[in-house]
């Protein structure tokens, strides 16, 4: 099961891997919403997104908004983690197409676990 991870900090996206490997998923890896948006383009087998709000070039609020307009990926859930958690940030979340906020840092054992529960 191949999960996109996009985040601007090189440091969370390996961490990040690194516990989504263990937990038997595989992962990609962008480093902002334009190359996150360019990996779901080119890879139809993404079943997660997992995505920070601040990043240079695109958000990942703009970036979340153009996958549910594109009609292969709109199905795509999407996790935002980040460290805004203010009702106004999670409601354009919301609107975006957010499934779930998950304010970091985050726990390995319990975002796998909801990981789980999205995906089956």
């Amino acid at each position: 099961m191949k999960i996109l991870v996009v985040d601007d900090s090189e440091t969370l996206r390996v961490q990040l891997k690194k516990d989504l490997e263990a937990g038997g998923y595989q992962v990609l890896e962008g480093f902002d919403g334009i190359h996150g948006l360019d990996l779901i383009k080119k890879n139809k087998d993404i079943r997660l997104i997992i995505c920070d709000v601040n990043m240079p070039r695109m958000d990942g609020l703009t970036m979340c908004q153009k996958v549910h307009e594109l009609p292969e990926s709109k199905a795509i859930p999407i996790l935002m983690m980040t460290t805004e958690s203010s009702p106004e940030m999670k409601a354009h979340g919301k609107a975006a197409g957010v499934l779930a906020w998950i304010t970091k840092p985050y726990v390995s054992e319990k975002l796998i676990s909801v990981i789980g529960k999205i995906i089956k």
